[in-house]
């Protein structure tokens, strides 16, 4: 058995592909009306269809799990951020860790938890 897609809850489901595509380069694979497959796995699924299948309304930022993405510059990921998105809402500003990872939190349109590091240096 092998992990083959994560799915994220989305409100415009137009507006998260261009996210996704302005700042990870992410491309659409699928587009099922309301559900579509961008590459690396990451699945868009509009709120609507998502509370139907639930039975339950949605909470956004509930900060139960992040997509971790990496970046080996960064800084200039984050100053392209704040120019194609400025009014993103960062969980933590750009820091470094102590054991040397660069890394910046914020959250994408509908709230859903994303996190951009440097990839991880071997000692």
């Amino acid at each position: 058995m092998k992990l083959k897609n994560v799915l994220i809850v989305v409100n415009d489901i137009e507006r998260s592909k261009r996210f996704y595509h302005d700042l990870f380069g992410l491309d659409t694979v699928l587009d099922n009306d309301g559900n579509m497959i961008l590459t690396e796995g990451l699945v868009l699924q509009e709120r609507k269809y998502w509370e139907q299948f639930l039975g339950q309304q949605i909470v956004s930022k509930n900060n139960h799990c992040e997509l971790y993405f990496e970046e080996p510059d960064v800084e200039a990921f984050v100053e392209k951020l704040e120019r194609l998105y400025p009014e993103t809402e960062f969980v933590n500003p750009l820091m470094t860790h102590s054991w040397g990872q660069c890394v910046v939190r914020f959250y994408d349109p509908d709230g859903n938890l994303i996190e951009v590091g440097s990839p991880f240096l071997n000692p």
